[in-house]
């Protein structure tokens, strides 16, 4: 009963670091959909809300 316990616990840290590889070599593609996802979120903003010159709604003659 130990050993199949053992053999369940080694499998599971097994699965633990394959998992954590797979997952450190395919971050940087994740990391670019998300960057891509939010710039598409940030455009389709803009133009609901009628800044689609860019900028956050203020205009630039406001500043001084």
């Amino acid at each position: 009963m130990i050993t199949y316990i053992a053999i369940g616990i080694g499998f599971l840290a097994v699965v633990a670091v394959i998992v954590g590889i797979v997952d450190a070599a395919q971050a940087a593609q994740w990391r670019r959909v998300a960057r891509e996802r939010r710039e598409r979120w940030e455009s389709r903003q803009r133009q609901y809300h009628g800044y689609d010159s860019g900028g956050y709604g203020i205009d630039e003659e406001d500043d001084d």
